[in-house]
C-alpha cells in the first residue's frame, strides 16, 4: 500500500486521534499514580505546554510537507492537529489557573497583566481560540473562504508568541536548548510559507500586463 493510499484510509484518522491523546493519558496515569516527579503541577504546566508546541508545529508542517512530497492527502489532518494544538493549550492555561492561582479569577488577571511571559502566552491562547471555534466546515460556509482564510492567518502571529513565551519561561533556568530547537523548526516552516507567497506574487501578472491572445 503507497503512503498516499494508507493516508485516505478510513482507519488513518481515528489512529491520529488515539496518537494525540496519548500524551494526556499518559499525563492522566501520571497523576493518578503520583509518577510525575517531585513537582506534579510544574510537570503538568510544563509538559501540556510542550506538547502545545509540538502540535503546533505539526499543524504548520503539514502544509509544507503536503506540496514538497506531493500528498495532498496530508491536508485532510491539519484541523484535527489544529484542534489538537488548542487541546493541549486549554490543558496548559488549566494548569497554570489551578495550580499556581486556584482558580482566582482576580488573581490571575493581576497575574497576566504583571509578567510578560503570561501575558504573551495568554495573547496566543486567546488568538487561538478563534480559530479553533471555526475549524469547522459551518464556519468555514458562514464566514466565507476568503475571510475564513484571513482569520486563520493568525497562526503565524500565534507561532512567534508561542515561542516567546517559552523562552521566557526557560531564560529563568538558562535552558535554551529546546527553544532553539522549536525555534528553528518554526523558523523552517513559517520561512517556507514566506518564499512561497512571494514565488506566487512574482509569478502573478502585472495589472497592466496583458496576457498574448491564443492566435
Amino acid at each position: 500500500m503507497t503512503l498516499s493510499r494508507a493516508l485516505l484510509h478510513p482507519a488513518a484518522k481515528p489512529v491520529l486521534f488515539v496518537l494525540g491523546l496519548l500524551p494526556f493519558a499518559w499525563l492522566f496515569y501520571g497523576a493518578l499514580a503520583d509518577r510525575l516527579g517531585a513537582n506534579p503541577a510544574e510537570y503538568l504546566s510544563r509538559s501540556t505546554g510542550d506538547w502545545t508546541l509540538r502540535f503546533l508545529c505539526l499543524t504548520l508542517a503539514v502544509t509544507p510537507l503536503r506540496v514538497v512530497a506531493g500528498l495532498p492527502t496530508l491536508a485532510r489532518f491539519r484541523r484535527m492537529l489544529g484542534l489538537f494544538t488548542y487541546f493541549y493549550v486549554v490543558l496548559h492555561f488549566l494548569a497554570y489557573s489551578w495550580f499556581d492561582q486556584g482558580f482566582d479569577l482576580g488573581e490571575i488577571g493581576k497575574d497576566i497583566a504583571k509578567r510578560p511571559f503570561i501575558l504573551v502566552g495568554f495573547a496566543g491562547f486567546v488568538l487561538l481560540t478563534p480559530l479553533a471555534a471555526t475549524s469547522f466546515n459551518r464556519a468555514v460556509k458562514a464566514l466565507g473562504a476568503k475571510r475564513w482564510q484571513a482569520l486563520h492567518k493568525l497562526v503565524y502571529a500565534i507561532a512567534p508568541l508561542g515561542i516567546l513565551h517559552f523562552f521566557w519561561m526557560r531564560a529563568a533556568k538558562n535552558n535554551f536548548g529546546e527553544v532553539a530547537v522549536y525555534a528553528a523548526i518554526l523558523a523552517v516552516l513559517l520561512g517556507w510559507r514566506v518564499r512561497e507567497f512571494l514565488r506566487k506574487r512574482q509569478a502573478r501578472p502585472s495589472p497592466g500586463t496583458r496576457r498574448p491572445s491564443a492566435g
